[in-house]
């Protein structure tokens, strides 16, 4: 069955945890979009540095959550610190959750889900420098390679890259989650 799937990043993401996601859900047979505040190219932070450039989809504006069977929220510092502050990426991110759509957030990527009013309650994992910041925000943090509640697929780091794709490709599989919601 062909599915769509978006990718919700900006300057600054992780290479590797778009990079590879992105892969296996094309190796489904799948599509998957970069979705941005900006059009034209997003560049990556691959590790130390700056890494390649990635053509961008559709803009936030041009994007609609109900179009889409699947939410990827990939990490870098960069990257979540500026979609979180972005309305318009917060209410793109509430749409899937209230749309009962998987979604799955890596390394910092879970910060957007905070400022998106989703984690309280939630079952999650993320890169340890942010986990003090999840428990604030009312979600129940562990310190695992992945975690899955109801559709919510989170792991730590590109490490956890592996366990992370399969859950994520699992849960979009699955389809809608009754639970996911906010």
């Amino acid at each position: 069955m062909s599915k769509k799937i978006a990718i919700l990043a900006t300057h600054g993401f992780e290479e590797s945890e778009l990079k590879s996601p992105k892969e296996h859900l094309e190796q489904q047979g799948w599509t998957a979009h970069i979705i941005s505040p900006e059009s034209g190219t997003i560049k990556a932070w691959a590790e130390k540095d700056w890494g390649k450039e990635y053509n961008v989809d559709k803009t936030l504006d041009e994007a609609n959550a109900s179009d889409y069977d699947a939410l990827l929220l990939p990490g870098g510092v960069i990257n979540p610190d500026q979609l979180r502050t972005n309305e318009t990426a917060l209410s793109f991110v509430r749409d899937f959750f209230q749309q009962h759509k998987p979604v799955a957030a890596i390394c910092h990527g879970p910060q957007i889900l905070i400022n998106a009013e989703v984690v309280e309650g939630r079952k999650m994992t993320s890169v340890d420098s942010i986990s003090k910041d999840l428990k604030n925000a009312g979600a129940n943090w562990e310190d695992s390679e992945v975690v899955v509640d109801h559709g919510l697929v989170t792991s730590r780091t590109p490490k956890d890259l592996p366990a992370f794709n399969a859950k994520m490709i699992e849960e979009i599989k699955e389809g809608k989650h009754k639970e996911q919601t906010i």
